[in-house]
C-alpha cells in the first residue's frame, strides 16, 4: 500500500497579498515562497472569511465560518467572545485518526485555555512562551520600545523570533520524518504582524525613500463610513504622510523577507530529509494588514482587499500542477481543510463550509466553482461594528447595518478608493451581489440574517 503524504502547513500573521515576489505588485522580495508558487499552485485570489486573528485560525481549524461557533473577535480584549470548542470537529484530528503524527508550532490563537493538543495534535511547542525564555536568557539586556510603527531587532538573524522558529521547526519535522508512518507538521509564524522588527540584514534590506506608496494612499474616505476616519484618530495617524509611514512599511516589507528566509530554511531540511516529493506543502495567512493602505494602521472596521485578499501556494509534485496561477476565488481557511482530506483521500465531512481545490490543483475550474469571495468583519478593539462583503472580479460591495455601505468599481477602481453606492447606473449590479452575498450567508448559518428583519435591509438597501 503506497504511503499517504505528509502535511506541511506554513503559516504567517497579516501578511498581504500583494507583498510577495509571486503577486508582482510591489518590490518585497520573497523568493522562498515564490519557490513553492513556481513549482506548485499560486492563488491569485484566495481569501480569508475574516480577517481578525483569533476567528480566522478557528475556521482554518474546523473548515467552517467563525459566526457559524460564535468566534466574532479576537479573546482578551474586553468584551467576551466565543470559541471554537475542544469537542468541536478538527481535521487534524481526522489525520491523527488515519495514523497521522501531527505536531503544531508558532502562534495558536484558538482557545484561551486548551491548547493544540486538544484539536488533534500530538505535540505542540509553545514558541510565545518559549520563545520569550530563550530570548531572556540570550539577550537579558535588549529593551524593545518603537511601539506599534516597529523598530530594528538589535539580536542576530539565529537568534529573531522568526529563525529560532524556523530551527524549532526543522528539529521537529527531521523527528516526524525519522519514525514510520506519515506526518502534518503546523508551523505559525508571528510575523509580519505589528511592530514589525526586522533584524540585520532584513532590517537594512529595504531604503524606505524607494518604497512606492500603496495605490490606495491619499484617499479622503469620503463617502465612506465614519469609523474608518475615526480609526485614523484612534490610532493617531489621521495627519501622517508618505514621509512617515515609508519607514513603517519598510519594516514590513523587511520583516516579510526575513521570514520568508525562515521559510526556505523550512523548506530545505524538508529536502534534505528526502520528503519534499511526498509531502503536500501549502503556505498562507490568516489575513493581509493596512500597514498604511487608506492611510490605516492594522485591520480595523473595513474589507478591503489589503485585509482579505492572502498569499496561497500549494505544492505536491504530481498532483499541484506545476507553475500555475489559478484566478478562481478560493477561501485558504474554508477551502483547505477539505482540500487536504480529498488530497489524502479521507472522507469529507458534509458540515465543511468550503470546498476541494484539488480540480484547481489540477488545471482545472469546474463549471459550478463559486465566482465571488465572502468575507464577514465584526468588530473589535475600539468596538463592535459589523460588516459583511462580497467580491466579484469586477466589483465589491460592503453590508454595512449601521452606516452608510460601500461599492467599489474594481475595474476602473482597484485600489477602492471612490464609493459608488449612490453612483448613477449601479442599480442593477447592486442588487445582484446584495442577493449573492444573502445566500452565501444563509448557507453558512450567519446570524446576522438568519430570520432577522435585517434581511429586507440588505435586500432593499434601506439607510437614513
Amino acid at each position: 500500500m503506497t504511503r499517504r503524504p505528509n502535511v506541511l502547513v506554513i503559516m504567517s500573521d497579516q501578511h498581504r497579498y500583494d507583498c510577495t515576489g509571486a503577486s508582482g505588485r510591489y518590490p518585497v522580495r520573497t523568493p522562498n515562497i515564490d519557490r513553492l508558487a513556481e513549482e506548485g499552485v499560486w492563488f491569485a485570489n484566495a481569501y480569508t472569511p475574516i480577517p481578525v486573528c483569533g476567528p480566522a485560525r478557528q475556521s482554518f481549524v474546523c473548515g467552517r465560518r467563525p459566526e457559524s461557533f460564535g468566534a466574532l473577535w479576537n479573546a482578551g480584549l474586553g468584551l467576551p467572545v466565543g470559541s471554537l470548542a475542544p469537542d468541536a470537529y478538527s481535521w487534524a484530528r481526522d489525520l491523527q485518526q488515519a495514523g497521522y503524527a501531527t505536531a503544531y508550532i508558532g502562534k495558536w490563537d484558538v482557545h484561551p485555555d486548551a491548547d493544540p493538543t486538544a484539536f488533534g495534535y500530538g505535540r505542540y511547542v509553545d514558541a510565545e512562551r518559549e520563545y520569550a525564555a530563550y530570548r531572556r536568557l540570550r539577550h537579558p539586556d535588549i529593551r524593545l520600545e518603537g511601539g506599534w510603527r516597529g523598530e530594528t531587532d538589535p539580536v542576530p538573524l539565529a537568534d529573531s523570533r522568526t529563525h529560532w522558529l524556523a530551527d524549532r521547526a526543522r528539529r521537529m519535522l527531521r523527528e516526524l520524518s525519522g519514525a514510520d508512518g506519515p506526518w502534518h507538521l503546523r508551523v505559525n509564524f508571528a510575523e509580519p504582524h505589528l511592530p514589525c522588527r526586522p533584524s540585520e540584514p532584513f532590517a537594512s534590506q529595504y531604503n524606505p525613500a524607494d518604497v512606492p506608496p500603496w495605490g490606495s494612499f491619499g484617499d479622503t474616505l469620503s463617502g465612506k463610513p465614519y469609523i474608518q476616519r475615526q480609526q485614523l484618530v484612534n490610532w493617531g495617524v489621521q495627519h501622517a504622510g508618505w514621509d512617515e509611514w515609508a519607514p513603517v512599511v519598510a519594516r514590513y516589507y523587511g520583516i516579510v523577507s526575513q521570514m520568508d528566509d525562515a521559510v526556505g530554511l523550512l523548506l530545505d531540511a524538508l529536502k534534505e530529509q528526502g520528503e519534499e516529493d511526498n509531502t503536500v506543502v501549502v503556505y498562507t495567512s490568516d489575513h493581509g494588514d493596512m500597514c498604511g493602505g487608506h492611510g490605516m494602521m492594522d485591520k480595523h472596521y473595513v474589507l478591503y482587499d489589503d485585509v482579505v485578499r492572502v498569499p496561497l501556494a500549494i505544492r505536491w509534485p504530481g498532483v499541484a500542477k506545476h507553475g500555475t496561477v489559478c484566478g478562481a476565488f478560493v477561501y485558504n481557511h474554508l477551502d483547505l481543510p477539505p482540500t487536504l482530506l480529498d488530497l489524502l483521500g479521507l472522507p469529507l465531512p458534509p458540515h465543511l463550509h468550503g470546498r476541494s481545490m484539488r480540480p484547481l490543483l489540477e488545471g482545472e475550474v469546474p463549471d459550478d466553482w463559486r465566482s465571488f469571495a465572502v468575507s464577514t468583519s465584526n468588530g473589535q478593539q475600539f468596538g463592535l461594528f459589523a460588516q459583511r462583503m462580497i467580491r466579484t472580479a469586477d466589483w465589491k460591495y460592503i453590508w454595512n447595518p449601521t452606516d452608510t455601505d460601500e461599492l467599489y468599481d474594481l475595474q476602473n477602481d482597484p485600489h477602492e478608493r471612490e464609493n459608488r453606492i449612490a453612483g448613477p447606473g449601479c442599480g442593477k449590479i447592486l442588487s445582484a451581489l446584495r442577493r449573492e452575498l444573502l445566500g452565501e450567508l444563509r448557507r453558512t448559518g450567519d446570524g446576522l440574517v438568519a430570520g432577522h428583519w435585517l434581511e429586507g435591509q440588505l435586500l432593499r438597501g434601506e439607510k437614513l
